[in-house]
């Protein structure tokens, strides 16, 4: 079962923005390598940190604007949102230690 959700230009407002704790933002293409080898890992971080961050994923060709809004130049990018401000900008892959290292720090 995924534990991230999927979401849209029109659903962005009302799921990471007004979203009651941190929200995990992965940005990312059908086409993209890196994006298919970190879907994994976040589907990981979704179960195993679902008490306290919510993962979403948010296709950027479909959904363009909401990229487009956040300054998001290249994919994946993973932007951590905390009180519907972003606190944490990722680009491009990262092995799992490395990701937990730069979210922990927000969650909580």
């Amino acid at each position: 079962m995924n534990k991230t959700k999927v979401i849209r230009d029109d659903t962005f407002e009302a799921e990471v923005k007004q979203a009651g704790k941190p929200v995990l933002v992965d940005f990312w293409a059908e086409w993209c390598g890196p994006c298919k080898m970190i879907a994994p890992i976040l589907e990981e971080i979704a179960e195993e940190r679902a008490e306290d961050l919510i993962v979403v994923k948010l296709e950027a060709d479909a959904n363009p604007r909401s990229a487009m809004e956040h300054g998001v130049m290249g994919i994946p990018a993973l932007l951590l949102f905390k009180d519907g401000e972003v606190v944490e900008r990722i680009a491009g892959y990262l092995p799992k230690p490395n990701l937990l290292a730069k979210l922990e720090p927000h969650l909580n």
